[in-house]
């Protein structure tokens, strides 16, 4: 990709505008979540998304030098790392409080990785809740 197809594209996240209807005021969030379609392959839409059923993916793409400088997969490999530590926090979290019997659950919140990994894979920059906050404010990402 060239940096001048780079430049040209940019996020905006969590910007609010005010709208007035009808005498009342409105904040309305307006997030871009959509990449544009001719910067991305379908080899970048399925290298985002596996990596966030199999976290193996996400840190062979942050190595790989062909990935690791693609901004859509940069994106993606990083939040889907620090998806999967915090997801399995809470397995191992759960685990401890519960005795063991809250780890019970660990294949089912492994099925919560399939949303945004499908979500990747239509080309969407996903956008979880505090993970993408954490990850953009320690700018991991650009």
């Amino acid at each position: 990709m060239s940096s001048d197809t780079e430049n040209n594209f940019e996020i905006t996240n969590n910007q609010f505008e005010e709208q007035e209807v009808d005498g009342t005021h409105f904040e309305e969030e307006s997030i871009s979540r959509n990449y544009p379609d001719d910067l991305i392959s379908s080899n970048d839409k399925l290298w985002a998304a596996i990596g966030y059923p199999i976290p193996l993916f996400s840190v062979l793409a942050l190595v790989m030098e062909d990935k690791k400088d693609d901004p859509f997969i940069r994106y993606h490999a990083v939040q889907s790392i620090v998806f999967n530590i915090f997801m399995w926090a809470v397995i191992v979290l759960l685990g401890i409080i519960t005795l063991g019997i809250g780890s019970m659950c660990a294949p089912v919140l492994w099925l919560v990785t399939l949303w945004p990994a499908y979500d990747a894979y239509r080309g969407n920059l996903t956008e979880l809740p505090v993970i993408s906050a954490f990850i953009n404010g320690r700018g991991w990402v650009s």
